[in-house]
C-alpha cells in the first residue's frame, strides 16, 4: 500500500511535533512548516501546496493565548479564522483532504453532560469565537475536511498544565488549584494517533465521513483532582522526591481573575469518533500514568 503524503502546518507545536514523530515512525511521507509558510497569505499556502503536492494537510497552527487574544483580536482572527479558511481553500485547490484541530472553547461551558458534535456553539471569548469561525470557514472552503475538537491538551513538547504542576510541586510547599472547572485531559500522543487513523484509514480506502468529531481522553476530572494525581504519579515514578509533601488546596475560579471566563464544564462526548474509527478511548488516568512513566524513564524532568 502506498503511504500518503502529509503536510503538517504548525509542526513545531505540541501536537505538530508528536505528529511528525509518529508519522516518521510509521514511514509516512511528511513535511512540516511553521512560520516559514504564512497561513495569512493565500498565495504562500497555494505555492507550497503546488510544490509539495500533499494528499492530506493537518492544521495544528493556532493562536492559543486565551486572555491575550482579547487585546490581540486582529491577529487571533487572522490565524484562527481567516488562516484556517485559507488553508482549507489551499487544500481544496490541491485536491487534498484536511484535518483541522479545534477546541472545546467553541462551547460556553454551561453544560451538564458531555458535549456532542451537533450541540450549539456559543463561545464566550475571542479565542473561542475565532476557533468557531475557523470551523465554519474550513467546512465552507473544503467539504473534504475532518475537524477534531479537543481539550486540556498536554505532552512533552511545549508548556502545559502537567509541566507547570510538576515544576511548582518541586518548588513550593503549597499550591491552590481550581476545583470548579471540569474536563478531560488529553495526551498529545493519543490525539496524534487519532489524527493518523483518519489519514491512514482514508488512504487505505476506508470510508471515514467528513465533518466534526470530538476527542479527549476518557472520564472527567477537575483541575484540582488532576493536580493531585500528577503529584501522586510524579512521586511514584521518581519525577518528584518520594518523601516530598506538597499541600494542594482547592479554590474557586473567582480566586484567579482572568479576562476570559474559563468553561466550567468542558467534557466532550467521544462516542462518534470511537464508533467511526472502531477504537476505544483510553482513560485520562491511564494515559497520564503512561506519559509520566515514559518521560521519567528518559530523564526528561
Amino acid at each position: 500500500m502506498t503511504q500518503p503524503k502529509v503536510w503538517i502546518i504548525g509542526n513545531r507545536g505540541m501536537l505538530g511535533t508528536e505528529l511528525s514523530e509518529l508519522f516518521a515512525s510509521r514511514g509516512i511521507s511528511v513535511t512540516g512548516t511553521d512560520r516559514e509558510v504564512d497561513i495569512t497569505s493565500q498565495d504562500a499556502l497555494n505555492a507550497f501546496a503546488a510544490e509539495y503536492k500533499p494528499e492530506y494537510i493537518v492544521n495544528c497552527a493556532a493562536y492559543t493565548a486565551v486572555d491575550k487574544a482579547e487585546d490581540d483580536r486582529e491577529l487571533c482572527r487572522a490565524l484562527n479564522a481567516d488562516g484556517a479558511g485559507n488553508i482549507a481553500r489551499a487544500a481544496n485547490r490541491a485536491g487534498a483532504r484536511l484535518v483541522h484541530i479545534s477546541t472545546d472553547y467553541v462551547f460556553n461551558g454551561n453544560g451538564t453532560r458531555p458535549y456532542r458534535e451537533d450541540d450549539p456553539t456559543d463561545p464566550t471569548g475571542v479565542y473561542g469565537l475565532t476557533k468557531r469561525d475557523g470551523e465554519v470557514f474550513v467546512l465552507q472552503e473544503n467539504p473534504e475536511s475532518w475537524i477534531i475538537r479537543t481539550a486540556w491538551l498536554y505532552g512533552q513538547h511545549g508548556n502545559n498544565f502537567v509541566h507547570t504542576m510538576l515544576r511548582l510541586m518541586g518548588e513550593r510547599d503549597e499550591l491552590r488549584v481550581v476545583n470548579d472547572q471540569f474536563g478531560s485531559p488529553t495526551w498529545a500522543r493519543d490525539l496524534a494517533g487519532i489524527v493518523a487513523d483518519f489519514i491512514v484509514l482514508s488512504g487505505a480506502g476506508t470510508s471515514v465521513p467528513f465533518g466534526i468529531y470530538h476527542y479527549s481522553n476518557g472520564g472527567e476530572i477537575s483541575w484540582f483532582d488532576f493536580a493531585r494525581e500528577i503529584f501522586s504519579l510524579g512521586k511514584r515514578f521518581g519525577i518528584l522526591d518520594s518523601g516530598r509533601n506538597v499541600t494542594i488546596l482547592p479554590c474557586s475560579s473567582a480566586e484567579f481573575p482572568a479576562k476570559v471566563r474559563r468553561p466550567p464544564y468542558s467534557v466532550l462526548d467521544k462516542s462518534k469518533i470511537s464508533s467511526v474509527l472502531a477504537r476505544d478511548v483510553p482513560g485520562w488516568k491511564e494515559s497520564l500514568s503512561q506519559y509520566l512513566k515514559i518521560k521519567a524513564s528518559k530523564g526528561k524532568y
